[in-house]
Parts: structure tokens; sequence; C-alpha cells
């Protein structure tokens, strides 16, 4: 799919969504006010393609209603919500470096080199259902796995790193694959199918990060400082999340599996949070403290 494309159906999302309802009239007049436009309104017939191009690519369905109005309907899918929360942020960004006279050099971003070299690949074979076949080289591994053949069914992004999640053939489970890690890949020119009862939008639902888990969720309580309180309610660290407020602290409640990213999320904090419950979760951490204070230790006699 072209750049200038893609940034066309993601300005018409996002006009759409800035506006409410729009004629066709409308629409033309901010079109023609673009960067994107040269000057002209978009044919009517180029305007029925982007709609369908944006139905089949982001599943987001522009509708009209009697007035000749055009309106964005995202149903009651959530994870319709955060793709086009994500497109209009992606194009806002792009929108503003373009229009901004700031150098380049003083606008710092992190670097994602796995969506740039595999995740188009991954996506194009999702859209089409069709197996891949790559090299992956592991940190828990010497040597890097070659030829493995999969099916993957949805990917994810979680602290700057996409994730593929799907079907290895060999072992017939499921796996999550970073695509930082994969040193080569191909499409195989063969289909498969994704279960039906597969839904990719609760496969991660009760857990932080990708590291999957097979244990049921529990109830987790946490105790955090005023000042990391306001963190929370500013972005909370899971859907789940419920809060008491006391004079000087927060209990912060959550319905999760326990995993290595948990743990090492609610280490990030510091002193600003402390683990109420589960029992299973506060020797997790602590674990992770006492080996990380036996390190430090170890250092400092060897400087004395």
């Amino acid at each position: 799919m072209a750049r200038d494309l893609i940034s066309r159906y993601v300005w018409i999302v996002d006009t759409l969504n800035r506006y409410g309802r729009l004629t066709r009239e409308d629409i033309d007049r901010l079109w023609m006010r673009s960067h994107l436009s040269d000057g002209n309104p978009i044919p009517p017939r180029t305007f029925y393609h982007y709609r369908r191009a944006i139905e089949e690519n982001f599943h987001i369905d522009i509708l009209c209603n009697r007035n000749g109005e055009y309106y964005i309907d995202l149903g009651e899918d959530d994870s319709n919500r955060v793709l086009t929360n994500w497109l209009l942020d992606s194009y806002a960004v792009n929108s503003a470096m373009k229009e901004s006279h700031a150098a380049s050099g003083r606008v710092l971003v992190e670097d994602v080199p796995s969506a740039r070299e595999f995740l188009p690949t991954v996506l194009e074979a999702i859209g089409s259902s069709e197996k891949i076949v790559f090299t992956y080289a592991g940190f828990n591994r010497s040597r890097a796995e070659c030829d493995i053949l999969f099916h993957p069914y949805f990917v994810k992004r979680y602290k700057q790193r996409w994730y593929m999640v799907g079907l290895r053939e060999k072992t017939a489970d499921i796996r999550t694959y970073a695509l930082d890690r994969v040193k080569e890949m191909r499409l195989m020119s063969k289909n498969f199918t994704m279960p039906e009862d597969l839904d990719p939008s609760q496969f991660f639902d009760n857990i932080i990060g990708i590291t999957l888990s097979k244990a049921p969720p529990r109830i987790v309580k946490i105790r955090a400082t005023p000042q990391q309180a306001k963190y929370f309610r500013a972005l909370p660290l899971h859907h789940s999340q419920q809060e008491e407020i006391h004079d000087s602290y927060s209990i912060f409640t959550y319905r999760l599996k326990l995993n290595y990213e948990l743990v090492h999320e609610l280490l990030g904090y510091g002193a600003g949070v402390t683990v109420l419950a589960p029992k299973e979760l506060q020797v997790m951490v602590t674990d992770e403290l006492r080996q990380s204070m036996r390190q430090y230790e170890e250092l400092l006699a060897e400087t004395i």
C-alpha cells in the first residue's frame, strides 16, 4: 500500500473524527486546505474507493445519513477505537512534523527497527491468512532457529517492540515472537485458518506485557504514594484498574495474571508502589529486590 494513500486514508478518518458529520462539500473544502491536496476536490469515484479501502484495511466504517453527511461508525468494538486512536496519533505527529519549522534534530523519538523490516510482511500474511517461515535468534538460545513454519494470527506492540502471536506448526501450540529477533522471513503462499474461538482483543486481556500464562487471573492490590497515584489516574496500569483513595496513599486493584512483565513493571516504580496482594506476587517482587541487593553488596565489597 503506497504511503501517500495511507496518509489520505488517515486524513479522512481524522477529519471525520474531529468534525463529527460532514457533507462531501465540507470534506472537499477541508481537503483543499490540507497539505495532501493539489488544490482540487476529491473526485466522487476516488472518495468511494478511499472509503472501501479504509473499511478493508482498518475495519473502520464510514457511513452516510439521509442528510448526505458522512460519519465514522466504530460500533461497539473497543479494538476499533484503539486502532483509530493510534492512526490519528500517528497522523497528527506526521502532519505536525511536516508543517513545523522545527529542525529534525530537535524532535527525539525511540527507534522501532522491527516495524520497518518485518512488520509489513507479517501484516500482509495476517491479511491474506498466509503462512510464513522465518529464522529466529531468541535471547535464550545460543544459535538461531531456522525454518519456523508459523500461522500469524495477530500482532501486538509492547515497550517499543512488535510481537507476532500465532500457531507454530511443528509443536501445534500458540507462540509469541519478537520481530526484532527475526533474522529473515518469507511468505509461504499457503493459507491457514484462524480458530473461530480465538479473539485477539481478549487474548492478553488479563496480562501485562506479552508473556502468556495458563494460570487464572488473580486480584492484585498495590499501595501507591499520592504522587504515583496521579500517574496511574492519568495512565492506568491496566483497564481493570480501580482506586480507593486514602489520606496519605491510594490502593489500586487489578485483575491480572502473574508474570515476568508485571513484576518488573512494579519494580520500575521503586518506593512509589508497594504490593499488598497476592502473597505470591509479593514473593516474586521481593526475590528480585534481594537478588539486586546481593549484586550491589558484592560490588561494593569488591571496591572497598
